[in-house]
């Protein structure tokens, strides 16, 4: 069986590199931009380093800013009555996760104007390829520049909807290490964590190929390397080393899926308004011990690509136990230290949680098959 695998057109790398962007503009034929962002990246100026690229090369721009950090349907619609307003002709998406998903949205709900937004959710079967979109990433974690995935939460049913979809994968990608040197430590950290569940998940899931592996193990070792760096220190280089390491996480979860830590998190974001980042970094050593039954095998690859070579010699038990240590740890060493219980989470709530959870598109991809019963039990051991 052919294995299908889908990468963006282009990316640039490094620091500085947002000043290619009006020559990838006009070179592409582009006249009116839609800034797409959030207002806190506005107001603390992060915009104004793409903006004004923009201004210095007398290119036309508009911003909408009304992306909330779990991005909703009426987010992406705002997008959209902007975009036909302004009449723009591409999309620039700046910031993280939450951004670029949203962009993503109002880039294909501009070209198939015949969809609802809620259509969307699942493996997608649009017709059009997306708005033409860029993506300049603010944050270390989310790798959504390089996916054919959003997530969008539909406030009413309190569900987070994961669209998958190659027409909506960004054309071009610019990931410039400045832009994410003034994150906040917590949201760094909660992105950085993020990107690791990305790797990790992608490791282990159902569909993991050859090359999906090598994107993913070179992603887990550095973060494991610069992630306490970048946080901690805020170390140019340990910064720009992450955002190259979420990059290529998402090059290769894109394409072969993850797992439950995904589906417990998006009911934690949609029912909470937990940052995507934070509920998987909350998450992810539960689930690693309850997928260790099935795949203890790649948890050992992985210590010993992660300064762990004695794992060779451990039984199965230790290295699960070895495994989820390194990863508490890394999450503790950068200041990470919440349970489900600090998300407002109660123990009422939890087998509405899992009931959601059974229906995440993220689930099936679980290398461990899961059970309603299971996800409540999950549930109760993060809290």
């Amino acid at each position: 069986m052919a294995t299908k695998f889908v990468l963006n057109e282009t990316s640039y790398f490094g620091k500085g590199s947002r000043e290619v962007l009006p020559e990838e503009l006009q070179k592409r034929g582009f006249k009116k931009v839609l800034v797409v962002t959030d207002n806190a990246l506005v107001k603390v100026g992060v915009v104004g380093k793409v903006t004004d690229i923009l201004e210095k090369a007398n290119i036309e721009y508009t911003i909408y800013d009304d992306v909330k950090p779990n991005p909703t349907i009426a987010n992406v619609l705002g997008g959209v009555e902007k975009c036909k307003e302004y009449g723009a002709d591409v999309i620039v998406a700046v910031g993280g996760g939450s951004a670029i998903d949203a962009a993503k949205g109002v880039s294909i709900l501009m070209t198939n104007p015949d969809r609802t937004l809620q259509s969307l959710n699942g493996l997608s079967n649009t017709i059009n390829k997306g708005m033409p979109l860029i993506a300049l990433p603010t944050t270390h974690g989310t790798a959504a520049e390089v996916t054919i995935n959003y997530v969008i939460t539909d406030e009413e049913r309190e569900i987070k909807m994961v669209c998958v979809d190659p027409n909506d994968i960004p054309q071009l990608a610019i990931i410039d290490s400045e832009l994410m040197s003034t994150l906040p430590k917590a949201t760094a950290a909660a992105t950085g964590m993020d990107a690791l569940t990305h790797a990790v998940e992608g490791y282990i899931t159902k569909g993991h190929n050859v090359m999906a592996d090598m994107f993913h193990m070179e992603a887990i070792k550095l973060i494991f390397k610069y992630l306490p760096a970048a946080v901690n220190e805020k170390d140019e280089e340990a910064i720009e080393m992450m955002g190259l390491a979420q990059y290529i996480a998402g090059m290769g979860f894109s394409n072969v899926g993850l797992g439950i830590v995904h589906s417990m998190a998006h009911q934690l974001g949609a029912v909470y308004d937990t940052p995507h980042g934070l509920a998987n970094a909350i998450i992810l050593p539960t689930v690693m011990r309850f997928n260790g039954e099935v795949c203890a095998d790649r948890f050992r690859e992985i210590l010993v690509n992660i300064g762990r070579p004695d794992a060779v010699n451990l039984n199965d038990q230790d290295v699960i136990n070895t495994f989820v240590w390194m990863i508490t740890e890394l999450s503790k060493s950068v200041g990470i230290t919440q349970t489900v219980k600090d998300t407002g989470c109660k123990e009422e709530d939890i087998e509405m949680l899992a009931e959601k959870a059974m229906e995440d598109p993220c689930m099936p991809g679980n290398p461990r098959e899961v059970t309603k019963e299971d996800f409540i039990r999950l549930y109760k051991e993060a809290m």
